[in-house]
């Protein structure tokens, strides 16, 4: 029995809630894509995260070197990583995906000055908690966060997987990229890094990284009952405050619609 399989079928309709969300059929304008961006941005950070911190419970990344306990895990890890955090841009120049995501929303004209200030504030686990608590964030920005670092400081490495992987959302980019290219006709402005993310989001999470992931859930529950039991609790609470924070996003674009933002 394929156990991933199983989760993913109890998931259904959860993922089903995100691929039908609302927040889709309000993304009509580049300046909704803003909007989107200014939050989504925190999920793509709190992702860097979950990795990281998978990286660290699977991996030796201390001096002195030892062996780790499962070479296998060891290497699923470090190809994400190495995809995810030093991956080469639309030049060819090397960029974890994070910084390709800000000079993405850079060029759209998306406000990044959010996100970089609070990630000078966050300097290590012991205190992440109070600096969401301090944080200027929305409540579903916060809720996200919160829940993530939380499964992080379990130092459980199925459970952050499960986050890793079954937390995920379907950016749907086919969308964003019809919005770019009716906008493009009309301003002439071009969207390169924007379309780059976009493409390599899909080429390398779905090609590759998220075969992988699923891979390395199996690897770490075997065939220990209460840790799949985990995985799926973990899932669905992350489905949950991802559904919340799309919730919060398509509320605020519709509340631009009735007040503008001043360009």
């Amino acid at each position: 029995m394929d156990r991933n399989r199983v989760i993913q079928k109890e998931l259904e309709s959860l993922r089903l809630a995100l691929t039908e969300h609302r927040l889709y059929s309000r993304l009509k304008s580049v300046q909704d894509i803003r909007i989107f961006m200014e939050s989504h941005v925190f999920a793509v950070w709190d992702f860097m995260s979950l990795l990281k911190a998978l990286q660290r419970q699977l991996t030796c990344v201390e001096a002195p070197w030892r062996p780790v306990k499962n070479a296998k895990l060891a290497r699923f890890v470090n190809e994400i990583v190495w995809g995810e955090e030093s991956d080469v841009n639309e030049v060819g120049e090397p960029f974890s995906h994070f910084e390709m995501y800000l000079d993405a929303m850079r060029e759209i004209g998306a406000d990044t000055k959010h996100i970089e200030d609070f990630i000078l504030q966050c300097n290590d686990l012991d205190t992440i908690q109070q600096t969401l608590l301090s944080a200027p964030l929305t409540e579903a920005q916060r809720n996200f966060l919160q829940f993530t670092f939380k499964i992080i400081q379990t130092k459980e490495p199925h459970k952050i997987a499960a986050a890793f992987t079954y937390g995920r959302e379907d950016l749907i980019p086919d969308m964003f990229l019809a919005i770019l290219n009716d906008d493009e006709k009309t301003t002439t402005k071009e969207y390169i890094k924007l379309r780059y993310y976009l493409e390599r989001h899909i080429e390398v999470d779905g090609e590759d990284h998220g075969p992988l992931s699923l891979e390395m859930i199996a690897t770490l529950c075997g065939t220990d009952d209460k840790k799949w039991i985990e995985v799926l609790e973990v899932a669905v609470s992350a489905l949950t405050y991802r559904t919340r924070l799309w919730d919060a996003i398509a509320d605020e674009i519709a509340l631009n619609r009735k007040n503008p933002i001043a360009l």
